[in-house]
């Protein structure tokens, strides 16, 4: 009887480590790694089954998960216009909390909704709205611990389409590309209270997250906004690094990918960048830079939407009409070319996860596909339709939404509704 409990007890244990859920952008460091094991390695049909589905607004926002629940944001336009703030239950899709509050947006292209995911840190969520909406609740119950309108407070200079990088904590503060007057480009908040830090950067906010890289103790925030890639003192907002480039239309979209002591990003009319970082990462040097000629004639990788994954010195990214690229890391050069992952449209776009030896794509078409990536091309080992593309995010219908992998589970969302997937190997 004691051997039957001890071996159950491990199993609840083993499950449980192997578990993760998914409380931030892009994952638990922001690097769309996606550590589970049990997955499913092929899917059975064509389409995947939800396990639950429900209706919410509209948003470009992704999804995010902690705790057994999940956080996402929308727009709602009738009877009047809300951003809105939701967490259901990650299990069964009950909603469990909902906070909803005025938001008209101006001067905002592609007004479909909220673009920032919510974050979950020491039991708080924070979320950031399209017009400078800054929130921190409680992240059982949705109540309201601290908020501040940014664009009152800091004379927003509106990015072409709203606020959208998601805030970035750092120990106690939340780092908020703010894209405010009188050097707020980047603001630092107490995380409890609100109250301003630091401020740093006269730059216009692109849509690019920024990200916490670490060496030898010394910690920077990377920032890529609509005028420069930089690396900051998280302690004071002190400049350690930066590198002066305006992207075209402020296309600073991808997030800043670390791999091997160097940063690279890519935008869609303004090509690639790739640095290489100094030994403790508050310096830094340009390693190469290309751009092509227009959107359709580039070079190297002109992304939009979409950030590379690197693998073994090469880089995997997808294209200003959605062709997914290979290119080698120490310069740039393309090794291959393939247009089956995704239908070539102009901002085509792919999320990718990496889980082990498998990149994970989800298309805008609504397709989840398995593959692997090597200098030897695109190996499609599967593909189904996860959800249906909708025309609020864009005319022609997408999915433009990355979404959470937790817990043997992925969550997405389109124009009208939340879906969960059960992904684990049956």
């Amino acid at each position: 009887m004691k051997k039957i409990i001890l071996v159950t007890f491990l199993f609840f244990v083993s499950s449980w480590l192997i578990a993760q859920d998914w409380p931030d952008w892009r994952g638990i460091n922001r690097d769309g790694i996606w550590n589970e094991s049990g997955i499913v390695e092929k899917f059975d049909l064509d389409t995947i089954e939800h396990k639950w589905s429900v209706e919410i607004g509209s948003g470009y926002s992704g999804p995010t998960v902690y705790n057994g629940k999940v956080y996402v944001t929308d727009l709602q336009t009738s009877p009047k216009q809300t951003e809105g703030v939701l967490c259901f239950d990650e299990h069964t899709g009950e909603k469990i909390w909902e906070f909803r509050y005025d938001c008209i947006y101006e001067g905002v292209g592609y007004p479909a909704g909220p673009r920032a995911s919510v974050i979950i840190n020491d039991g708080k969520a924070y979320s950031l709205g399209t017009m400078g909406n800054l929130f921190c609740f409680d992240a059982e119950n949705g109540k309201i611990l601290w908020q501040k309108d940014l664009n009152v407070e800091y004379e927003i200079n509106m990015p072409i389409w709203g606020i959208a990088s998601t805030p970035l904590i750092v120990a106690e503060k939340i780092v908020v590309h703010v894209s405010g007057g009188n050097n707020a480009g980047i603001v630092a908040f107490d995380k409890n209270t609100g109250e301003e830090i630091w401020r740093n950067l006269d730059d216009r906010a692109g849509y690019s997250a920024p990200i916490l890289i670490e060496k030898n103790r010394k910690k920077v925030v990377v920032n890529w906004t609509e005028n420069s890639l930089s690396g900051l003192n998280p302690e004071s907002g002190e400049i350690f690094w930066r590198f002066i480039w305006k992207t075209g239309s402020g296309m600073s979209i991808a997030t800043p990918v670390l791999y091997d002591n160097h940063i690279f990003v890519s935008a869609f009319y303004s090509g690639s960048l790739l640095i290489k970082l100094g030994d403790d990462y508050t310096t830094a040097e340009k390693v190469w830079q290309r751009c092509g000629e227009s959107e359709r004639k580039t070079d190297a990788l002109h992304c939009v939407m979409n950030t590379p994954v690197i693998i073994d010195d090469f880089i995997y990214g997808v294209d200003s009409y959605g062709e997914l690229r290979c290119l080698e890391f120490a310069t740039g050069d393309r090794i291959w070319e393939d247009q089956t992952a995704v239908k070539r449209k102009r901002w085509a776009n792919i999320h990718f996860v990496q889980n082990r030896d498998k990149t994970w794509m989800f298309n805008e078409q609504g397709e989840l596909i398995i593959s692997e990536l090597s200098p030897k091309g695109f190996t499609e080992i599967s593909r189904a339709k996860l959800i249906e593309p909708t025309k609020k995010q864009h005319p022609r219908g997408v999915v433009w939404t990355q979404p959470a992998f937790a817990n043997k589970h992925i969550f997405v969302r389109n124009d009208n509704k939340l879906v969960c997937a059960d992904l684990s190997k049956k």
